[in-house]
């Protein structure tokens, strides 16, 4: 468990700030093995037998309880902006062909509007994706939510002294009674219900254990494990879930704020101590820090299990969900955010880009193809390699011998020393040395001729009129993208 912080947090475990988050993802893992439920109909990972077939080759073993190649990824979106209904229908119809399992809605008790908003998604009628909606441990939300047509609740209180002293100043026998209470009136309507805790990680392992034992016997669907602060490590992680595998039949979810860094790493550890249920969010935005983000997680897991991540989601698509949901919240997809950052599948050291254009799986992990991306191999530096040049060089279909190359790539570093010379730039200089060569006005090793070929035909491009015209009109110069077929 964590160590208690000097300050009580003001702040619940993100699901009850998120009052604008009206479009929340949920992922559960896949369906359960045949013939292997637990009593109240739900998945589990006492449930899942040893998995032998071949994984990820940097997958662990697994062992009864592991469920990194079964679990569903539940994702979140939190802004720090105003999401109209429009734009709420289009990241739940994407998320739903993404393929998630579930998208989870702000409580219909925060505003009219949410409510509303939330009666629109359940009408939808999305393809894979179950609605759900998040509520405090209340009969009254309880009551909301029923009415508006998800197809389940997750209902959360807090249970460490923190949260029960500054936050809503319950007992644990009062949260057992209401708990009892919520749950039952839940299922009473047919739907699904979640109970978690709320700074799980800060709370009495005593108290935990006995109200989610109370609550798997009466049949929730889900328990909820939630580092609401981000406190928590993998180790700690591996052990409170391995411990609460051994009490519930039911399906356990967790949830990882990533104020010290370790939410990917604390998900994975939880999938392998028996969780079923990740809570993710497109960006990782969340409270604070946020929380696990999907294309984070999807990458740990694309290492351990591709051939199960590839068959259970429309990894292409994830681009654009995180395009459109960055859009929505006024912010920048991270250049080196998992997957889909500018630089995820940039090479730029001339080793580096040696070694990948002969075999890309030396310094790659992931394959940009699964993600409907390209890699794109930097050559305008002064750390690049003639190798890297090379490759270009028959990209673009100039004939140049090895001692050629290693002469324009001379130029080329020499020219990076005072600024990074573009794509653009590179294929210039490549052009303009082949046209020298064949033309027999440059012999290797002549950098001074070169220099003066280059200032001719940059004088005569400046001034013919397809130039002027871009310069007038401002058009920037696009990055263009190494091939994907050329450069593997």
């Amino acid at each position: 468990m964590c160590p208690p912080a000097d300050v009580p947090p003001a702040n619940g475990n993100g699901h009850e700030e998120m009052v604008l988050v009206d479009t929340h993802e949920t992922a559960r893992p896949a369906i359960p093995p045949a013939n292997q439920t637990a009593p109240n109909g739900s998945s589990n990972g006492h449930a899942h037998p040893p998995t032998n077939k071949a994984k990820g080759p940097y997958s662990r073993a697994s062992d009864f309880l592991s469920n990194t190649s079964n679990w569903k990824a539940k994702g979140e979106q939190f802004a720090n902006a105003f999401f109209t209904l429009e734009t709420k229908i289009k990241i739940a119809k994407m998320l739903d062909d993404f393929g998630v399992e579930y998208i989870e809605l702000t409580s219909p008790a925060a505003s009219p509007e949410s409510r509303a908003h939330c009666e629109a998604i359940c009408k939808l009628g999305l393809k894979k994706t179950k609605i759900l909606t998040h509520i405090r441990c209340h009969m009254d939300d309880a009551r909301l939510a029923v009415e508006t047509g998800v197809d389940g609740v997750d209902v959360v209180i807090g249970t460490s002294s923190f949260l029960r002293e500054h936050s809503h100043g319950k007992d644990m026998a009062w949260i057992t009674k209401t708990a009892i209470e919520v749950i039952e009136f839940v299922k009473s309507k047919g739907i699904e219900i979640r109970f978690s805790s709320e700074d799980s990680f800060r709370s009495e392992l005593p108290d935990l254990l006995s109200i989610y034992r109370t609550v798997d016997k009466i049949g929730v669907n889900r328990v909820g494990v939630a580092d609401t602060v981000g406190c928590a490590d993998p180790r700690q992680v591996y052990d409170l879930v391995r411990t609460l595998r051994g009490v519930v039949s039911c399906d356990i979810e967790t949830h990882f704020h990533n104020d010290t860094g370790c939410a990917i790493a604390n998900a994975y550890a939880a999938l392998e101590a028996g969780a079923t249920h990740i809570d993710t969010s497109v960006l990782g935005i969340g409270e604070r820090n946020g929380i696990t983000p999907l294309g984070g997680l999807i990458a740990r897991m694309m290492v351990a299990d591709p051939d199960y991540v590839k068959a259970k989601y429309n990894l292409p698509m994830l681009r654009e969900i995180e395009n459109l949901v960055a859009e929505a919240v006024e912010i920048q997809v991270p250049f080196n955010n998992y997957i889909t950052g500018f630089c995820a599948f940039t090479h730029k050291a001339g080793i580096h880009a040696k070694a990948i254009l002969a075999n890309p799986s030396t310094y790659e992990i992931l394959n940009p193809a699964d993600f409907g991306m390209t890699r794109y191999v930097s050559i305008g530096h002064r750390l690049t390699g003639w190798n890297a040049v090379k490759s270009r060089v028959e990209q673009l279909n100039l004939n140049l011998n090895d001692e050629q190359v290693k002469d324009a790539t001379a130029k080329i570093k020499e020219l990076a020393d005072v600024r990074t010379q573009s794509m653009e730039d590179v294929d210039m200089i490549l052009r303009v040395y082949h046209t020298g060569i064949h033309s027999g006005d440059l012999k290797v090793g002549q950098s001074a001729v070169l220099d003066r070929l280059l200032e001719k035909h940059i004088a005569s491009r400046d001034s013919s009129p397809d130039r002027r015209e871009k310069d007038v009109n401002g058009t920037p110069a696009k990055r263009p993208r190494v091939d994907e077929a050329t450069t593997a």
